[in-house]
């Protein structure tokens, strides 16, 4: 199972908690985390932005990602959702085998 870390950022920890429950509940994660207390400094749109956001840190699996991201792009608030990838160099087998049974339905 080829396991994955994806990173999204959100504008607070309700609109987090929402897109987190409604990617595991369709099974196209098997867990996120959500980290409070970020804060963003970026450009958008011309401006120098400094905000207050969420990141959830979604675990899944290779398989998923394009559904995932589907989903994510479309609840998400944002214009321009973060939506960043990261290979998990090393999963325990234990923890493989969780991920594998929780997202057990075809993608």
């Amino acid at each position: 199972m080829d396991i994955v870390v994806c990173l999204v950022t959100c504008p607070s920890k309700e609109v987090g908690q929402a897109l987190a429950k409604q990617v595991v509940a369709a099974q196209l994660a098997a867990c996120c985390n959500i980290l409070g207390g970020l804060e963003s400094v970026y450009h958008w749109q011309g401006a120098l932005c400094v905000d207050q956001e969420v990141l959830l840190i979604i675990k899944t699996t290779r398989a998923r990602v394009e559904l995932l991201e589907k989903t994510v792009l479309e609840h998400h608030p944002y214009d321009t959702p973060e939506f960043i990838v990261l290979p998990a160099l090393h999963v325990s087998e234990r923890y493989a085998a969780w991920v594998a049974g929780s997202m057990a339905r075809e993608a």
